[in-house]
């Protein structure tokens, strides 16, 4: 039985390689807001407005628990599911967590051209996007840096750097 939750700032890739490191490894890959969004039929942003942020996490720490009771499945959380709660101790006692590290200059250039799918930065301009970067990472390392693991995740612009990075899990978690 395997579980592997996949943690880290937005744009740090936890989609992108969770996606390509379960389908190579014949495991389930679930992004822990896309499920919400599948169980309630609403948006993370309608589920925000509705219920507020203390709503919403609530609801993730739900979430994050039913998820918790698969098996053979890689997770990717949301980025801010291990600042809240006890949901970084929960996940390390329930699975293996990777912490997706990238730099602040990698997620800049990830997070800029989606903007407009992300509402917290839709209207920054680059200097306040990067501003606000810097002040998150900040904000969330004390939880971060509980991962078991450290992956570093700057490649994942190709393939080829998708391919290397999945090969390079697998040596970390020692698959």
């Amino acid at each position: 039985m395997k579980r592997i939750f996949l943690i880290g700032y937005m744009g740090s890739g936890k989609t992108t390689l969770g996606r390509a490191f379960s389908k190579e490894q014949k495991l389930t890959f679930i992004d822990l807001d896309w499920y919400i969004e599948e169980r309630f039929h609403k948006t993370i942003q309608q589920i925000f407005a509705e219920r507020g942020e203390n709503g919403f996490r609530e609801l993730e720490r739900r979430m994050l628990h039913e998820v918790a009771d698969f098996e053979d499945v890689v997770i990717a959380a949301g980025g801010g599911t291990p600042c809240f709660f006890d949901n970084m101790d929960f996940m390390n006692e329930h699975g293996v967590t990777v912490l997706l590290e990238a730099k602040p200059l990698t997620l800049f250039n990830r997070l800029k051209v989606a903007k407009s799918q992300r509402p917290l930065l839709a209207n920054k301009s680059d200097e306040e996007l990067m501003t606000f970067i810097e002040e998150g990472l900040q904000k969330r390392e004390s939880f971060y840096m509980k991962a078991q693991f450290v992956f570093a995740s700057d490649e994942l612009e190709s393939q080829k750097q998708i391919s290397n990075s999945v090969e390079r899990l697998k040596n970390l978690l020692n698959i």
